[in-house]
């Protein structure tokens, strides 16, 4: 077993490589360069900062006001402007609102055709480096990186997908279960990145629908062993988001005996202060 450390990014998280790689795309387009618009429980935000800082377009991102300080601040100091909601729902509800108007571009944190094509990135860089891998363990959230990993894995026909939701937010589970993008009560959890009702019109419930065989659901306890585990055995922090894939194979969630496992680390942005609770 082994794990894709993806808190090494320079944003630490997956995130960069969705956002960078929709950036570019943007750039690379003659015209005028419309003001860029998201939703983000955080580490999308953060990475689309950076990366719209970069090449110079202005963004405002819409976040929750329970999203973790340490995301926030560092949006703020990439220079986007930050617009808070009630919750990510609200807060991907407004995004959207505002793209509508016409003043700004409206990007996906995860249905979008560039963003997931990044995340996808993921998945090649482990092929590249593992050849003989048999299973890519993935949390989701609104599913732009499961998606991207699976088409990637499909393309090469080696490795199988598992995903992983939390119990707490798990609107993959539950929509899966009934056939269709259905909407459900969204509870606290430590995985703040995974936490939100899916986009009516997302892409990616089709996908993970076609190419993820498998989700597992993991607890709030597991979500903590993991992270206060990785910390003590791995030396590395990691936010709940992070942790969830961790989570599903420590709690043993999961038949993975005499397999090849891949398991995704996609951040790190945890409040220091709810670190040191945790620990």
């Amino acid at each position: 077993m082994r794990l894709k450390l993806e808190v090494l990014q320079p944003s630490f998280s997956y995130k960069i490589r969705g956002a960078v790689n929709a950036i570019q795309k943007l750039a690379a387009q003659e015209g005028e360069r419309l003001p860029l618009v998201t939703a983000s429980a955080g580490n999308h935000g953060r990475a689309l900062a950076y990366a719209a800082h970069a090449a110079g377009f202005a963004l405002t991102v819409y976040v929750p006001r329970t999203a973790p300080r340490t995301k926030i601040d560092a949006i703020r100091a990439a220079g986007a402007t930050l617009e808070p909601c009630a919750d990510y729902d609200e807060a991907e509800r407004q995004a959207k609102a505002d793209g509508r108007t016409g003043r700004a571009l409206y990007i996906s944190p995860y249905s979008h055709p560039d963003v997931i094509a990044g995340a996808g990135t993921v998945a090649l860089e482990i092929f590249e480096d593992w050849p003989d891998v048999d299973v890519i363990v993935v949390p989701i959230g609104g599913g732009g990186l499961i998606s991207g990993i699976a088409i990637a894995a499909a393309a090469r026909g080696t490795a199988s997908v598992i995903g992983v939701e939390v119990a707490a937010s798990n609107p993959f589970t539950r929509s899966l279960d009934a056939g269709r993008i259905v909407s459900i009560d969204v509870q606290p959890t430590l995985a703040d990145g995974l936490a939100g009702n899916l986009d009516p019109d997302t892409v990616t419930f089709e996908i993970v629908r076609r190419l993820v065989p498998t989700i597992a659901i993991v607890s709030e306890e597991d979500l903590r062993d993991a992270i206060a585990g990785t910390v003590a055995h791995e030396r590395l922090v990691v936010e709940g988001a992070g942790a969830a894939a961790i989570a599903a194979v420590q709690a043993r969630a999961l038949d993975l005996r005499d397999r090849r496992v891949a398991v995704i680390v996609s951040g790190g942005n945890i409040d220091p202060e709810k670190l040191r609770g945790l620990l």
